[in-house]
Formats: C-alpha cells, structure tokens, sequence
C-alpha cells in the first residue's frame, strides 16, 4: 500500500488528468459514502480523510451534515463516518432540536453510543451539550436488555458512563430496572456465540444450537463460516440459514465475497444469497455496459482487518447489476470480461487483465462506440487521461473511495458507495424518466 504520494492540485486526480471543481457538499460526499472511518487508502491515509471530513463539515449548514449522516447510516449501511458527522453536527448545531434527532436516528447499535463519545473526545475530553445529552437519551431507551449486554465492553467509555452523563429517564420500573444493571455492570450474559465459546462450550453444539434457535446474526453467521466448518457443523443448518438471510439487509455484497474465501465448501449457498439479494428488485431496462476499475489504486484493501480490495468491492457490484449486461474492466487496456453473476462475475473481473495504468478516459471512449442504454461506470475518479462525456443518456460514475478530486461529474450521474442502495439509486432516478416516456 502506498499513499500521501502527492497532493493533487486543485481541478487536478492524484494521476493527472483534468477533475471537477466540486462544492464543499460534493466533496464531503464523496469521502463520506464510501469511507471505513480512519482506514488509508491507496492514496490518502485515514487520517488525511478524516481531518478532512471533519472540515468540509464544519462548514456546511447543519441540516446538510444531519441529512448525509442520516443518509450513510441508513441507506450506505456504513457505521464511523456518521458518528464523525455527528461529531461535527454536535459543534454547528446551534443547540437545535436537529442535534438530537439525528444522534437518535444514527444511532441504531447499542456499542455506538459509546464509540461516539469516544470519537467526540478523541482531542481532548469536554462537556456534552444539552442536545447531545438529549440525543443520547433517547437512542440509550431504543435498547433492550440483550442488545446492551452484547455491547457492554470494557472500553474507554463504557455504556454505564454514557448512562450517567446522559441522564437517561426510564420509561417504566422495567427499564429502570433494566438499566440499573447497566449502572452495575451486572446485566445477564447474552446467549451469543462468543460468551458461549469463551466459557468452554462445544463449538459444533454452540453453533448448531444457534442457528437452530436462530440467534445467530446473519453477519456473524458469514464470518464464522470458516469455524463452523472446521468444527462440522451440520451442513443443512448452514445452508438454510445462509439462504434464508434473515438480518442480511445491512450485510453489504462483498461480505458474502469474503465469506466465500474463507469458506469454500458454502460458495454455492453463498452465490444464492448473494443474488436474492437483489433479484428481488426489477431489472433494469435496455442495454448496460459496466465499466469495472482494475488499475493498481483499486487492489488496497477495504481496511487493515480485511482481506478484500475496493476491486472486490466494485466487482461484487459490478456482478449484481440486473438485465442485459455487458462488462468491461479497465486498467491499461479495455477488456470484456464474461457478464456472469455473482461469484463467478467477481473472479472473472478481477481475473481479466494486468493491474497497471488507469486509462478510464480511453475506456469511457471505447465504450462509447458500442450500442448500449445505459453506462455504470465503478471505480475511485483518479484518472491518468481526460474523461470525455458520455454518450448514453443514463450514464452514471460510482465512485468507491474517498479520494480528494473525481472526474464523474458534468454529464454524468455520480453516486459514492458500493452497496446495494447503488443499483436502488439508480432505479428511483430513472423512475421519472420511465414516467414521462409512457405519458
């Protein structure tokens, strides 16, 4: 991994070639959407993204700043950004009633009310506000039992300090009862896998009693695919619950990418699940060229705990994409990749060609002089050569990292991230289109 190599001038990608002049709301958009708070990437280390975040914010009005943390949380399924954004929000708020709606909405885990203290501190400690005070309240009242006792770890700030500083009204002697045990640090152990596996259960039980009793959340299900097939777990337990997908709607698609890895023998199972997840939703209409970044800048990984690239990431989206579909990958050359779904469309992206330069302008042309409705471009803006515009009517530039400068601008639709809600966006953004054409 390589970054801070230079910092691009104004108007300028870290390759070179020619970039929008973005607003302060598009340039804070494009590193909050697709940003693992604090994670560096190929060009920028997380704290360069950060400090930035932090800035950009600062400057907008606070009803811009609650809307894109909203937005983040809820529809991009991402968790630090928006508690960075909250942050922010706390500081230009004004005291209004907005700073504590959003924290409450934002917050949706137990375990984030704490990281956003810490997060809040992480300079220095100082006083809550009465809004921040307030927000915490009522997202602190969302929780039951289970959900606090999961989340209360031995951390900095720890769920009875936010407690405390918050003053948190009970709604009832059950709750108050309830949250006199967060006070003491006496809440009941949950039943999750890993309280269980730390008190020397059985693995293969604890894990078949789990799924059995389905208290085993979907994402912890993918990650501990790999124990459960070294413990042998009963296959047919695994695979209905991987199918089943209950709690899968914050999974995003490239964790089942990364299950896949880990686990091969649940691959098929995986590759099903995958693609319910968006089967579900219309096809979209007419013919689709997907252009897929594979230059050097897209193979860093998502965060230093990861395994996977932001070129899995693009690809995992690039193979979901509903309809009549051909795909291209882009680095020095422009090539067509088999327009397979799923898992077998991820391989063939990523196996398609050498990982060099970053031609997307060279690409965008190629791709141009082919017959097709609509253009998706995936990939992080930071092109070597001049972008020209696109000749499909719908045309749209995802952009998956947080660098500083794009070129997805001008004629093209933009959107930042690398969920599902990608392929969601462009489906409400054609709905009027489809409207006037049947008028």
């Amino acid at each position: 991994m390589r970054f801070n190599i230079f910092s691009p001038r104004p108007g300028v990608t870290h390759e070179g070639a020619p970039a929008a002049i973005l607003s302060a709301e598009q340039k804070l958009r494009r590193s909050v959407l697709s940003c693992l708070l604090w994670e560096s990437e190929f060009y920028e280390d997380g704290e360069t993204i950060a400090d930035r975040m932090s800035a950009l914010a600062a400057e907008l009005d606070p009803a811009i700043v609650a809307a894109l943390a909203v937005e983040a949380r809820e529809r991009f399924n991402l968790r630090h950004a928006p508690l960075m954004l909250l942050s922010v929000l706390v500081r230009t708020g004004s005291g209004t009633s907005l700073v504590s709606e959003t924290i409450e909405r934002v917050i949706q885990r137990a375990d984030e009310m704490s990281e956003f203290l810490a997060l809040y501190w992480r300079n220095g400690r100082r006083p809550l506000t009465k809004q921040m005070k307030r927000g915490l309240a009522r997202a602190f009242a969302k929780f039951d039992g289970y959900q606090l006792a999961k989340y209360d770890r031995d951390g900095p700030v720890k769920l009875r300090d936010v407690l405390f500083l918050v003053h948190a009204k009970p709604k009832d002697e059950a709750q108050a009862a309830l949250w006199k045990q967060v006070a003491n640090r006496d809440l009941p152990s949950p039943d999750t896998w890993e309280v269980a596996l730390s008190g020397g259960a059985d693995k293969r039980e604890t894990f078949e009693r789990l799924l059995a009793e389905r208290k085993l959340g979907y994402l912890a299900l993918l990650r501990n695919l790999r124990n459960m097939d070294q413990a042998q777990v009963d296959e047919g337990l695994v695979r209905d619950a991987i199918i089943a997908r209950r709690g899968a709607e914050r999974v995003l698609p490239f964790r089942y990418v990364a299950a896949a890895r880990a686990a091969p023998r649940y691959e098929p199972f995986l590759d099903q699940a995958l693609m319910e997840a968006v089967l579900a939703e219309p096809v979209f209409e007419g013919r689709t060229i997907v252009l897929v970044d594979v230059s050097p800048s897209m193979n860093v990984r998502l965060s230093a705990r990861s395994d996977l690239t932001r070129m899995d990431a693009a690809a995992t989206l690039a193979s979901i994409v509903p309809g009549d579909v051909r795909v291209f990958s882009f680095s020095n050359e422009v090539v067509e990749v088999p327009a397979r779904r799923g898992m077998a469309g991820v391989d063939a992206v990523i196996r398609s060609q050498p990982s060099n330069g970053t031609l997307l302008g060279k690409a965008v042309a190629h791709v141009n002089r082919l017959p097709h409705d609509r253009l998706i471009v995936i990939t992080d803006e930071q092109s070597q050569d001049p972008v020209p515009a696109p000749k499909a009517a719908k045309a749209y530039m995802v952009n998956v990292a947080s660098a500083r400068n794009g070129v997805g601008y001008g004629d093209w639709t933009r959107i930042d991230g690398f969920s599902e809600s990608v392929l969601r966006y462009m489906r409400e953004h054609e709905a009027p289109l489809a409207e006037i054409s049947q008028a």
